[in-house]
């Protein structure tokens, strides 16, 4: 067997912390990064929960949790031109958020606790997304 995938654990594992290594160093040199994997899809890439691992990733190849969280909310919006309405909580901006029950800036991990959404202006609440997750687990489960 070849492939993605398919080196023993030992392998893996000595990939990552180069993989975190590298991140560091650029990151030390002034390169800003985006969240958003480049993993091909089907790889354990799920949306919405992947990105956790992610900022974890960051936090561990030395980003403080700020500066991991900002790679999916000021970043993206100073990359695709968006910074007058996204990126940042303020007046006028588009109220998209992620409401969490313990702070991520002390502790990244936190940025899994999450409360509840606003979308579009629409809150969601910890209930109604666990109803959108059981809906989802249905069907994968169906198909």
């Amino acid at each position: 067997m070849s492939g993605y995938g398919s080196d023993d654990l030992a392998t893996r594992k000595k990939f990552i912390a180069k993989e975190l290594e590298v991140v560091g160093m650029m990151k030390a040199r002034g390169v800003e990064f985006l969240a958003g994997t480049d993993t091909p899809a089907g790889v354990y890439v799920f949306p919405g929960f992947s990105l956790h691992e992610e900022l974890q990733r960051f936090v561990a190849a030395g980003f403080s949790p700020l500066e991991a969280i900002q790679t999916a909310t000021v970043n993206a919006a100073r990359f695709f031109g968006e910074e007058a309405q996204s990126g940042t909580v303020e007046t006028g901006k588009i109220a998209d958020l992620v409401m969490v029950r313990a702070n991520p800036l002390e502790d990244i991990l936190n940025t899994e606790k999450i409360e509840a959404v606003v979308l579009r202006g629409r809150l969601f609440s910890r209930a109604d997304l666990n109803g959108m997750l059981d809906a989802v687990e249905a069907e994968a489960k169906r198909k």
